[in-house]
Parts: structure tokens; sequence; C-alpha cells
């Protein structure tokens, strides 16, 4: 117990550290909000890979799909890291810097306010993101209550109310660039904490090899097959690749995620960046979904079956059970900064976007730069409060929260920001009608639950506004041809590169 106190103390005390030596970068909103569009590409890759993954990736679907589908749950963290690292980086990282440092927008729905010149979608969306954050941070918190119960005999709402007030601090002194460096150092935790537990859960299984023997021996009343849950696909392929989907499609169209690509320095920020943010989410998600995996070797403790149902958020927390003390704390140390660096994110990324894109259009025109940055540090402690309020007693569905914000915020933002970047034909009614389709869908299959899974719904919102878009755009009235021509002129500006970067030609 003491190891584990120490380690959280250290922990902490780092976090408030960083945060304290950050506040010289948070004098202003840019720098606030942005770190000044100077972040390396180090601190770049990590803050976009720890603000992926959370508690609910590490606790919540790692149990939950990897009781469903074996080790073929694997799948899913080899698709975030190539379609939710790899190609978010190669499509949106260079464009995204370029176009929205050339248009001087600091947050997603500013972007859709002057890519498609449009006062009311950037208020829309800032209420958007606002409303459906606060469920996907309630979530997060949601996500450490069984572990917690396993390490420490400390009333679970305790710790969510240390996390949170402990997170606010280092926020609201140093802003994007304390997040940042905090990211950067509970990433190196993550990757080793997720190595270290792996190897020890396969050990005391008898290695690799017994536990995949032992796993495709497994029977359930779920599937007939034999070894199924050993096998390449799993017993339901259609619905793992739903998951896949929505869990790796889906970060190409949240804000908390494509912010980060503002902030790049430069181009060595973007390719170095593209490498160490897919190598991190094929060790950390990759290596929670391959874990998840052997969920069902573990069917047979107390609290996994609870009156014939599945208790998905005890599956991780069962096979942690037997692991030494020390391992134990490093485990609590590892989801602590998958959750504090992903709540981060959060906090900042909506204070900021109801500062900048709804206050400062409605209530707040002419306010300063002062006033601005006191409003979003106010914004952070409400944004706090309203998700810690929601997490300590949560509803029946909170299991479900992160799949529905994901399901609403991807698919509304996803298809318009995207095509924004690389199509001039983009229209604005086009936009408008994918965030109500996006939206519509998933708010409505909460309580009609016309598609069974909110994690299909989520991922049938995205792929669906990627058809939308253009369709509606073919055949409604184009944007002034000279506020486009704007908009896209920045790619055309020329730069001087060295020939290891481009080849010229050369007069004979």
């Amino acid at each position: 117990m003491l190891v584990k106190i120490l380690l959280l103390l250290v922990f902490f005390g780092v976090m408030v550290a960083v945060g304290v030596y950050s506040r010289k970068h948070a004098t202003d909103v840019n720098g606030f909000v942005l770190g000044g569009r100077s972040v390396g590409p180090w601190l770049t890759a990590f803050a976009y890979g720890t603000s992926y993954f959370s508690a609910v990736v590490f606790v919540g679907y790692a149990g939950q799909f990897g009781w469903r589908y074996g080790i073929a749950s694997t799948w899913i963290g080899l698709g975030n890291a190539v379609i939710g690292s790899l190609l978010a980086w190669v499509l949106l990282g260079r464009r995204t810097r370029v176009m929205t440092r050339y248009l001087d927008t600091k947050t997603m729905p500013d972007f859709f306010g002057k890519r498609y010149s449009s006062r009311a979608l950037k208020i829309v969306a800032s209420i958007i993101i606002f409303i459906f954050l606060i469920p996907y941070t309630a979530s997060v918190y949601n996500g450490l209550s069984n572990l917690f119960g396993l390490a420490f005999d400390i009333d679970y709402k305790y710790c969510v109310i240390a996390m949170a007030v402990l997170t606010a601090v280092y926020v609201i002194l140093g802003g994007y660039m304390a997040t940042a460096i905090n990211d950067f150092i509970q990433g190196i935790i993550m990757l080793i904490g997720i190595v270290c537990v792996i190897g020890a859960v396969l050990s005391g299984q008898g290695g690799f090899l017994e536990a995949i023997h032992k796993l495709a021996n497994v029977t359930s009343a779920e599937s007939d097959v034999p070894g199924v849950y050993a096998s390449f696909f799993g017993p339901d392929p259609l619905n793992l690749l739903g998951v896949i989907i929505l869990t790796s499609l889906g970060t190409l169209g949240l804000p908390q995620m494509v912010q980060k690509f503002y902030a790049i320095k430069n181009e060595k920020a973007v390719q170095t960046g593209t490498i160490v943010s897919t190598f991190f989410a094929v060790v950390v998600s990759g290596g929670c979904y391959f874990l998840g995996g052997f969920g069902r070797l573990f069917g047979d403790q107390p609290g996994i079956v609870v009156d014939g149902g599945i208790k998905y958020d005890m599956v991780i927390p069962t096979m942690l059970n037997t692991l030494p003390d020390i391992l134990i704390g490093v485990v609590i140390v590892l989801v602590l900064s998958a959750s504090m660096s992903t709540l981060s994110s959060l906090v900042l990324t909506s204070s900021s976007t109801l500062t900048l894109d709804f206050l400062m259009d409605t209530v707040m025109k002419k306010s300063d730069e002062k006033k601005q940055l006191l409003t979003m540090r106010i914004l952070i402690v409400f944004f706090i409060v309203i998700s810690v309020i929601i997490a300590l007693d949560p509803p029946d569905f909170i299991a479900q929260l992160m799949g529905i914000s994901w399901g609403a915020l991807a698919g509304a933002f996803l298809a318009p920001f995207m095509y924004g970047l690389f199509w001039k034909g983009t229209t604005k009614l086009a936009v408008w009608v994918n965030f109500i389709f996006a939206v519509g869908i998933t708010v409505s299959n909460i309580y009609l639950k016309f598609i069974a899974s909110p994690i299909n719904c989520g991922a049938i919102a995205m792929v669906g506004g990627l058809i939308i878009v253009p369709v509606v755009s073919l055949i409604t009235p184009k944007l002034k041809k000279e506020d486009v021509e704007h908009a896209f002129a920045c790619y055309e500006e020329e730069v001087q590169v060295t020939k290891k970067t481009s080849l010229q030609e050369e007069e004979v």
C-alpha cells in the first residue's frame, strides 16, 4: 500500500510542477489554447496518442470487446493505429496546420465558421461539442472506479474528485503546453505499463502459447464454433468491423484530436509525429485489446458474471487481481495517466470552444484577451464539475456514453472538416444536413434503439456523413468563389526546401 501511495504522490507532484512551469506559455489566448503553435514533434505525437486512449479503452472497451471477440479484438487496436493515427496524420496533419493558420482559426467551430463563411455554423458546432464532450468526460472517470476498488480502500468518489482537481490545476495554470508536456510523461508511463501488465498476465497463464491453447478450448452460449475466441476474426466479424470504424475513423473528426494538428510547429513535427503516434497506438491500443482478448480465461472468477449477465468493466480488474502489489501500483498510474491526459484534452477543448466560438460571438463581443483567458479558466472548472456530478451519480447507460459521444461528434464533424480541407465544392448546406443527420440519428437511437448497438450507430453516422456531404454539395448552392479561393490559396504558397526533401528538375 505504501508503494502504491508513493507512486501516486510522485505522479501528482510531477503533474502540478509541469503546470507551474508552463504558466509562461499561457499568457495569451493563442498560447493557452495552442501553445503558440510551436509544439515539437514528440510532444504533439504523444499529446495525440494519450488523448486517444483513456481508462474507457483500457478498462471498458478492452474488457467488453475482448470478451465478445476474443483475441480477434486485437484488430481494433491495429485499426486504431493504422486508421486513427497513421491515416489521420497523413491525411489531415499538414493540411490542417496550413489552412487553420492561414484562416487564423484556433478551434474546429472557428474553422467551420471561416471556411464556410457562416457564423451560425460556428455557434452550433460549439454547442454540439460542449454537450457531447460532457458524457464522454464522465465515462473517463467511470473507467477508474473498479481499478481503484481493487487497489485501495478509498471510496471511488474521493478518487474522482482528486483526479478532477489535479487536472483542473495544471490545465488552468499552463493551458495546452502543460497538457502536452504532461501527455508526454503520461505516454511514457502508458507504454511501459501496458508491456509489463501483458507480460505478467500471460505469465500467470503459463505463457503466451499456453494462454492461446486455453482460450481455444473456451466454449460459450454465444458461439458453438470450436476455438472461435482464439481465431483470426472471432465469432462476429461484422460487428467487430463496426467497432474498428467507430474507434478508428472517429478520430479524424473529434475536435480534441484534430486540434492537436493546429499546434504543429513545422514539417519535421508532421513526419516524426506520424511515426511516433502510430507506434504509440500499436503498443498501447493494440496491447489493451490484446490483453482483453484473454478475458474469458478468467470467467470463473467472482465479479464478472453477476445474475447471469457479464459486467464488462470487471473483466480487466479481475485479470489484474492476482498481480503483485508493485504491478498493481503501475497499473493504477497507467490508467490515471491515460484518463488524465484524455480529460485535460477534453476540458481544454470544451472551454476554449465555448468561449471563443459561442460567447465571443454572442455576449462577449468586446472582451479583451485577459477576459477571454479568465472565462476559459472558469469554464474549465464548470465543465469538470458537471462531469464529476454525472460520474458520481451515473445513469444506467454510462458504459455506452463514450460510444454515443464519439458517434455524435465524429459523425457531425468528420466529413465537413475533411472535405473542407480537400474539396472546394463543399457547401454550407451540406454541412448543416450532416450536422442534423449525425446528431439526430445518435440521439434518437438512445431512446428508440432502432440500431441495437450505439457503436454501430456511431459508425453509420460517420460513414453516412462521408456520403451525404458530397451528394448534398452537388445539388446545393455553392459558396462565393472568392471566399473558397481565399481559403485554398494557402496551399499554393511556395516554400524553399532542400534537395533531400524534394528533387527539382535541372536544366540540361
